[in-house]
């Protein structure tokens, strides 16, 4: 029987260039994104090594590379592109991933936009 568990990447905030104005792609913006990641931690959690758990640390990188290197005009593209990286690249059953944009141009009294996409793996 899988033993589920939800790991928690919050508050990572980074340099992208993503948005529909071109400003925000020429000058970059804050990005904030936070993740949920839904993992059978049973070998992990028996075994208490690194080699059969979801390396958190891996899972941050490939976020900031999704972030800084890539290019999208909306945030749905953006979070659509990091959840589907994540699926593929771990052994994850699912993902959730929040992206924050602080800064939204033209609307100067919006604290923040926020877009939210959940995957899953339909094999799980």
């Amino acid at each position: 029987m899988a033993e589920l568990a939800r790991i928690t990447l919050s508050d990572i905030s980074l340099v992208g260039y993503h948005g529909y104005h071109e400003a925000e792609k020429e000058l970059g913006q804050r990005f904030e994104v936070d993740l949920e990641l839904t993992v059978d931690i049973t070998k992990a959690g028996r075994s208490d090594r690194l080699a059969d758990a979801v390396n958190y640390e891996k899972v941050y990188k490939l976020v900031d590379k999704v972030v800084r290197e890539d290019r999208f005009s909306l945030l749905e593209a953006l979070a659509t592109d990091i959840a589907t990286s994540v699926l593929e690249s771990f052994e994850v059953r699912g993902v959730i991933v929040r992206i924050r944009k602080p800064n939204v141009p033209h609307c100067p009294n919006l604290g923040h936009v926020e877009m939210e996409v959940s995957r899953g793996r339909v094999d799980a």
